[in-house]
């Protein structure tokens, strides 16, 4: 009795099973679309051969079953090469090569080389890829020379920016009707400046805006000190900012020696509303 890797049997009357060397041999078929290559091992397909009729009738039966199985695929890649592109009619050149418009150069330039060794034997379905991938490399060089300004990104950039953030963390929305009440409050100030200007310009309606911001703000905030400051530091800032827009930027609402005063109160009656209204 002997023993062949871990299978008990009797030796063969025809040939004695002996230690040879390792042999392989490699066939290379050529085909259309490549060539297949296989490494066979001499040793272990006689080996196979001399350990029993069913191990024999299993490895021919694998051999075979590849070989067909290989041809079979041959066939079909030789059928598919001459096939139409289905694609072939879609006017979306990132859609015809089954890319996304933000593919790199590497990512469409594989698509075309896939579907040109694909669709090779159809002249009309490699025309077609052709175009579409030109059009994407046109399209490409011409965004590159010519960028455009993504406003959405630039927005979100800066709403995202600390500064940003910090100012909008000092305001808070009222209720409807604080800032309902408080815009009338302005508006009648505002109406009053242009329908009665003074030969001393708007200092009442001026004035009065200063003490309804002082009254919005603590009636808001429920505290005298912060109401005061809030409301001092308000006003300074929202008739240096208006005086600037004026003489700089915005033209008078109205003609006459008067019409910067007007205009420059007008901003401010704004800029104290917003203040008085959503200042935290």
């Amino acid at each position: 009795m002997m023993i062949l890797s871990g299978l008990s049997g009797k030796p063969s009357k025809c040939c004695p099973l002996r230690p040879s060397t390792r042999i392989q041999r490699e066939l290379i078929s050529s085909f259309p679309n490549g060539n297949f290559r296989e490494i066979i091992d001499l040793q272990y397909l006689k080996r196979n051969y001399w350990t029993g009729p069913a191990l024999r009738c299993k490895t021919l039966q694998i051999r075979h079953t590849t070989k067909c199985a290989f041809d079979a695929s041959s066939r079909d890649l030789a059928n598919d090469s001459a096939a139409e592109f289905p694609r072939i009619h879609v006017r979306d050149p990132y859609k015809r090569l089954g890319i996304s418009k933000e593919a790199s150069e590497d990512e469409i330039q594989s698509a075309r080389n896939f579907l040109i060794n694909r669709y090779a034997g159809h002249k009309d379905s490699v025309d077609a890829i052709e175009a579409a991938h030109d059009k994407i490399i046109m399209q490409k060089f011409y965004d590159r020379k010519n960028p455009k300004i993504d406003l959405k990104k630039k927005v979100r950039e800066v709403n995202q920016s600390r500064v940003v953030q910090a100012i909008r963390s000092r305001f808070q929305t009222p209720s409807t009707k604080f800032i309902i009440t408080a815009l009338i409050a302005f508006l009648v100030l505002g109406v009053l400046t242009i329908l009665f200007p003074t030969e001393e310009g708007p200092t009442l309606q001026v004035a009065v805006s200063l003490i309804a911001t002082f009254y919005f703000i603590h009636d808001r905030l429920k505290s005298k000190l912060r109401a005061f400051l809030y409301g001092a530091g308000a006003f300074i800032f929202s008739w240096l900012l208006g005086t600037f827009l004026v003489v700089s930027v915005i033209p008078p609402v109205i003609k006459g020696l008067r019409g910067f005063e007007v205009t420059t109160s007008l901003i401010t009656y704004i800029l104290l509303w917003v203040s008085s209204t959503y200042l935290k």
